[in-house]
């Protein structure tokens, strides 16, 4: 314990400055510091529609499959494109299930497989979503254009969406 020149006693030592970042690091802050800011944008939307951004994704990424070669993933491959575990994917896909969004089916040439098809009521569910899912993330960037640090990986979310759409 310290005394100040009023005589007033300090304990402990003064609280240091928060570390500016730098380097590799003050990328990744940044960008997580754009995740966080686009999900919690799009989850507060998305509740219009009884929907969180992980289930708007999933059905976005099971609507997509085709009946082509290759045109139907499997849990490990849904995990990856949702960004979640396996069991937190499965978890979801039953969640999902139970509210009629989805439907599970056996592999018609490996048994052992297990494919998930997005219902009638998850299709109207998501195109009802869509609109409110884009203008979202639309807000959600143009806010995150105001700050400095962002700025860059906005403009590379936008590039690669005009890339998308070639």
């Amino acid at each position: 314990m310290t005394a100040t020149a009023s005589g007033t006693a300090v304990t402990g030592t003064p609280a240091a400055p928060a570390p500016v970042p730098f380097g590799l690091a003050c990328g990744w802050y940044a960008l997580s510091l754009l995740q966080g800011r686009i999900e919690t944008h799009l989850e507060h939307a998305l509740q219009a529609h009884d929907l969180s951004v992980r289930e708007y994704s999933l059905l976005d990424v099971l609507s997509a499959q085709h009946d082509g070669d290759g045109g139907h993933l499997r849990m490990n491959q849904v995990a990856d494109a949702v960004v979640l575990s396996q069991s937190a994917t499965t978890r979801l896909v039953t969640r999902l299930e139970d509210r009629g969004l989805l439907e599970r089916y056996l592999c018609p040439t490996d048994r052992r497989g297990i494919y998930t098809n997005v219902t009638p009521a998850g299709l109207a569910l998501l195109t009802e979503a869509r609109p409110t899912q884009d203008a979202a993330l639309r807000e959600a960037l143009a806010d995150a254009r105001t700050d400095p640090r962002l700025v860059p990986l906005v403009e590379t979310v936008e590039q690669l969406n005009r890339a998308a759409k070639r």
